[in-house]
């Protein structure tokens, strides 16, 4: 029994836990202890903080975030300066920043070796065409004609073509998830990577820490090792105050031998294919790409993968078509893209306002959250006042009661342009998607909300002109007759549901 006492309060996520405890603690202590012991010690912090509001009016940064560290410090003028340098002073991030830059360099000359398709595209006059250039030209990510698309508007249609695709592999299988739990869907799919894994290909997984720190046992990676499965386990989850801590790898990735890719909302957990009822029904979505555009989650999966290896392995060794180009088809265009919060660039917002920019007929979305800065809001607000038929749908059913107070906030806004919200009645609606005037859909892992649009390491696939875009569409209409309608009557709040959303919204880049 004591051996057994032991074990559980040592369990590395106690640990953790308990650290993060133990750090906040002194340093309030010590700054409480400053002000008995110490005449200036006061005087000194509450310079401090001066300096590090200054600091961060200057700073290149998203005016939200700006606004809620300043109205903390204004708060907490003793200590909030303190631990926002405590908080943002780690080394460890410039270093990342600059393998970010490295591996992206290498990656993007190789992109273009199954050629580009944005000479051809520009041929003509389309709505889209500056959201392919910004991609391409500026970003790195170039747009491809010969790749076949399938859309899938469920978990359980995923996890089928998944299994499927898995037995078919014969050099590698490349995979990429924020969240990993035991169960129906992610064993069977284990087991078919130990069983390639054996037959000798290369096989790798990448998980995100946090994302999996209480679905994982503790040996889980020793365990694939050991079954021949090479693994990463992204930013481990440390004991140390750290802004770091925030950066996750929210992306969802599964790449075999180059040709086919998977992307969209769907972690490997059982209440993603409701083998399991968390929030009611799970309505998800996912696209399988295959082609030239799977290269692109390829090097997009590498890049991830040696980001803190810095290794020199030779991407061009994996391309799948050294003997000759690409025999799929083309379907319309195919863009991949990822999002890294390391190097200022928040492509995946970009994808969004370039799509609702220029919507003329209609603006589709799902999202499980709406929690979006000034740039967004005014955004769609604009869209639906110049008649651009504006529609979300969120969830009825939240998984994080926080974030549904603060998404439902905006909603008398939205309402008051014109644009329609509906809740997704028989559950939780966890999709990622946009789609505009049966031209232009991305699918992929972005939320609306602060951390996967600002934060977190994301990934999408936008379409143009492709079958996709339909299958988008008809989904999200097939979706409204099981969604409520928010009314006026719906956004009625008494004064103290008013101080909480407005507080909420304050707070909202810290989510």
């Amino acid at each position: 029994m004591k051996k057994e006492w032991v074990r559980v309060l040592f369990r590395r996520r106690v640990y953790v836990i308990t650290m993060l405890l133990i750090q906040t603690g002194f340093i309030l202590g010590v700054i409480a202890g400053g002000r008995l012991v110490f005449r200036y010690g006061s005087i000194f912090l509450n310079a401090l903080s001066i300096l590090v509001c200054l600091y961060i009016l200057n700073k290149k940064e998203k005016p939200a975030y700006k606004l809620t560290w300043i109205f903390l410090i204004l708060l907490f003028p003793i200590f909030g300066g303190f631990l926002y340098i405590v908080f943002h002073s780690q080394s460890h991030s410039r270093k990342l920043r600059r393998l970010t830059k490295t591996g992206a360099l290498k990656c993007r000359p190789l992109f273009t070796l199954p050629g580009t398709a944005l000479e051809e595209l520009s041929q003509g006059h389309r709505d889209y065409l500056s959201l392919v250039r910004y991609l391409q030209n500026y970003t790195g990510y170039p747009v491809y004609t010969h790749t076949h698309t399938d859309y899938f508007d469920c978990g359980e249609g995923f996890f089928q073509a998944v299994l499927e695709a898995l037995e078919k592999a014969e050099q590698y299988i490349f995979m990429e998830f924020f969240i990993l739990r035991h169960g129906v869907m992610l064993n069977p799919i284990i087991a078919a990577l130990e069983r390639k894994a054996k037959a000798g290909l290369d096989v790798r997984i990448i998980y995100d820490d946090l994302g999996c720190f209480m679905s994982l046992a503790p040996n889980f990676k020793e365990h694939l090792e050991q079954n021949g499965i090479k693994c990463m386990v992204f930013n481990p989850f440390k004991p140390i105050l750290s802004s770091l801590q925030n950066n996750r790898d929210h992306r969802k990735i599964l790449v075999i031998d180059g040709k086919v890719a998977f992307t969209g909302g769907i972690n490997l957990a059982d209440e993603y294919i409701n083998a399991i009822d968390r929030f009611g029904h799970w309505k998800d979505a996912a696209i399988m790409v295959s082609g030239e555009a799977a290269w692109a989650f390829t090097l997009i999966f590498l890049h991830m993968w040696n980001l803190e290896q810095d290794a020199r392995e030779d991407y061009q060794a994996l391309y799948p078509w050294k003997e000759g180009a690409c025999p799929v088809p083309g379907e319309g265009y195919v863009q991949p893209y990822a999002d890294s919060p390391l190097d200022d660039e928040y492509v995946g917002e970009h994808v969004y306002l370039h799509i609702i920019n220029n919507a003329k007929i209609y603006v589709y979305i799902n999202t499980p959250y709406l929690v979006v800065d000034d740039n967004l809001l005014s955004a769609l607000t604009l869209a639906a006042k110049s008649g651009v038929d504006v529609r979300i749908i969120t969830p009825y059913r939240w998984d994080k009661k926080i974030l549904a107070i603060t998404s439902r906030s905006y909603y008398r806004q939205l309402l008051a342009a014109g644009v329609q919200v509906y809740e997704y009645a028989n559950g939780f609606n966890h999709s990622k998607t946009f789609v505009s005037d049966d031209q232009v859909a991305t699918v992929g892992t972005t939320n609306l909300d602060f951390r996967s649009l600002y934060l977190h390491f994301e990934c999408g696939v936008c379409i143009y002109d492709n079958p996709a875009v339909a299958s988008i569409k008809r989904d999200f209409l097939e979706t409204l007759p099981n969604c409520h309608q928010i009314t006026w009557e719906d956004c009625a709040r008494n004064a103290f549901q008013r101080i909480l959303s407005d507080v909420l919204r304050l707070f909202a880049p810290l989510m």
